[in-house]
């Protein structure tokens, strides 16, 4: 498992947005990490921990074993890793999880956050920038510092569908505006506000 340590200016901006607030609720679709609990809650915050991909999972079986357009599959799935009152959150690490969803459950997924994230309130995600990829690494992200993250590869898998910045900017057309930092692991680093 390769870890390494680097800048993130997605994350910077992302607490730029939190910064001198307190009593905040945080989201973090990357499963409870002890780092990411203590930083979070040390700045005065609530974090909420959901592991989405075994959630994914779980819902849908091993990756690609079962159509993720299933309407039932998908009520269940959005039941299961984001039923949250309307407004509940004052942001949420996405972190890599979104491009493993194909369509259908994409769209919902991405309709669920817009209903569960408080106006004006922010969200980080990260897309592969490689749009020819058949199978993209998965990570683990620990925040170190309030600009870098501690990212440990897990493994590869298959993306749903790849991004550019123009279907990124399509996908979150309902949110207020959408900035993209490049890095050096050719993750494109997104944030997102609502």
């Amino acid at each position: 498992m390769a870890i390494n340590t680097r800048q993130s200016r997605g994350l910077e901006e992302f607490f730029a947005y939190i910064r001198g607030q307190s009593g905040l609720t945080i989201l973090d679709l990357g499963g409870a990490t002890q780092q990411n609990v203590s930083f979070i809650t040390n700045l005065g915050h609530r974090l909420y921990s959901e592991d989405f991909l075994q959630i994914l999972n779980e819902t849908f079986g091993a990756e690609d074993a079962v159509d993720q357009s299933n309407a039932g599959r998908i009520d269940y799935f959005l039941r299961q890793a984001l039923d949250y009152p309307e407004a509940h959150f004052d942001g949420v690490l996405i972190w890599d999880v979104l491009e493993y969803l194909a369509p259908p459950l994409l769209t919902a997924v991405v309709e669920r956050l817009h209903k569960i994230v408080r106006p004006k309130s922010y969200m980080l995600a990260f897309f592969h920038s490689d749009n020819k990829r058949e199978a993209v690494p998965f990570y683990t992200f620990r925040i170190q510092e309030v600009n870098q993250l501690q990212v440990a590869q897990q493994g590869s898998r298959h993306a749903a569908q790849l991004f550019n910045n123009r279907s990124l900017e399509k996908l979150f057309g309902r949110f207020e505006s959408v900035k993209f930092f490049l890095t050096r692991e050719r993750l494109r680093e997104v944030i997102i506000k609502v």
